[in-house]
């Protein structure tokens, strides 16, 4: 595909995929249905935070395997618009269904499924939307466009939030004949978030060009494609720079990954928030996170994204810790969205770095493994998560591990990558 026939609205309808995806990360996976699964699903909060974890773990072990099979042969086969359909379709489809989840142990392991598949689906999906950025921006804008759309993603998790708080949460009595004692106001998200993730992830399908066919049959793209897939695992074990960047994105990756799943269970556990409290703090948390994300997105293209990188999780691990030690609700505030400003940019950074350091006509493959390195031990920080607060009877243990990975991932093992300068 040619860099000249992209124009910014094509550009644009890409960046508007994260709007129609991460209202699901943070309505569905980390804050609204993520603490009614826990406070009101599952037998107690301390079962439920480890029930959860576990389905969190399973979904990443199952990204890990699928992501680096399924980019090679995107690759071999040209084509990544309909990976991307058929990933985004069976999202929504799980996503609508959590309306069935009721609030009664007796529905745990459906929601759980429903989470395993959808969590799955849509990070898979996600291999393939990231793979566009590089052959769709000029690669000296690749940090602003990955900002902007991880900023678009948290203006879109504001607003859903708000729309769910407004329309469903606070009334009383609720809406459209919502039934309180079964949940309804809460259970709605599900329908709604899957009903917000097709309608906004049209544009991208209808302007954004995908690269051209082989023009070979499937079969023949699995076979190519795993062919190739197997090259460039024996070519990563020689310790290219993409070996060290994938390596140090495993680890901190996974405390990035802990602290969205379990941020509003933390929340619910630890400080006793409400679910309105909770959407509250979620829409602050996306202001600061799109903030952040917007303006380092400039900072990405001129510092470069190693740079970028690092004083993000520098960043998070300052704000992370007053956290785990804020003595109450209002200091946990506080700081809390001060976390935002450095996530989205940890996020959108990683992605620019992952497609400067990708080659063409690889790039599937490239974010296949991209997603794999944010997988593979993906279950480690839930797990931990879990077990920690088990052990020790509190959730301020589990959200010692997400610092304690950032710290290790980003500030020490990133520092050993080389990025490339930007070729324009």
């Amino acid at each position: 595909m040619s860099r000249a026939r992209t124009s910014p609205r094509q550009l644009l309808a890409w960046a508007v995929y994260d709007w129609a995806s991460s209202p699901y990360f943070a309505v569905i996976l980390t804050f609204v249905f993520a603490a009614y699964f826990t406070q009101g699903v599952a037998a107690n909060p301390i079962d439920g935070t480890a029930q959860w974890g576990l389905a969190m773990s399973i979904s990443a072990l199952l990204i890990a395997c699928l992501s680096p099979v399924l980019g090679a042969v995107a690759d071999a086969g040209g084509r990544r618009k309909p990976w991307l359909a058929l990933c985004t379709g069976v999202a929504a489809v799980a996503i609508g269904l959590l309306w069935l989840v009721r609030p009664e142990p007796g529905f745990v392991l459906l929601a759980l499924v429903l989470m395993v598949i959808a969590n799955t689906v849509l990070e898979l999906g996600q291999a393939f939307y990231n793979a566009m950025l590089a052959d769709l921006a000029d690669p000296t804008q690749l940090g602003r466009w990955s900002g902007w759309g991880w900023g678009l993603g948290y203006l879109a998790g504001i607003a859903a939030l708000g729309l769910v708080l407004v329309l469903f949460i606070q009334p009383d009595p609720p809406p459209f004949g919502l039934d309180a004692a079964t949940a309804e106001p809460v259970r709605i998200v599900g329908p709604l978030i899957g009903l917000w993730l097709v309608v906004f992830a049209l544009p991208l399908f209808l302007f954004t060009p995908d690269t051209p066919t082989r023009g070979i049959g499937f079969g023949a793209s699995v076979r190519a494609g795993l062919g190739r897939l197997l090259e460039t695992l024996r070519a990563l074990r020689q310790g290219s720079q993409v070996t060290r960047f994938l390596v140090a994105r495993l680890i901190y990756n996974d405390g990035l990954n802990t602290l969205f799943a379990f941020g509003g269970i933390y929340a619910a556990g630890t400080f006793g928030m409400a679910t309105d409290e909770i959407i509250l703090f979620a829409i602050a948390l996306n202001v600061t996170a799109g903030i952040g994300s917007f303006a380092f997105g400039f900072l990405d293209d001129r510092l470069g994204s190693k740079r970028t990188i690092l004083l993000a999780l520098a960043g998070l691990v300052v704000f992370g810790t007053a956290a785990l030690l804020a003595p109450d609700k209002a200091t946990f505030w506080t700081v809390g969205v001060m976390v935002g400003i450095f996530v989205g940019p940890a996020q959108s950074a990683s992605r620019t770095l992952m497609a400067r350091l990708s080659p063409a006509g690889q790039r599937n493959e490239m974010f296949g493994l991209y997603a794999l390195s944010g997988k593979l031990t993906a279950f480690l920080g839930p797990f931990l998560f879990g077990a920690a607060t088990t052990l020790f009877a509190t959730q301020r243990a589990g959200m010692a591990v997400v610092v304690l990975l950032l710290l290790a991932g980003g500030l020490l093992l990133l520092l050993t990558v080389r990025e490339p300068a930007p070729q324009g």
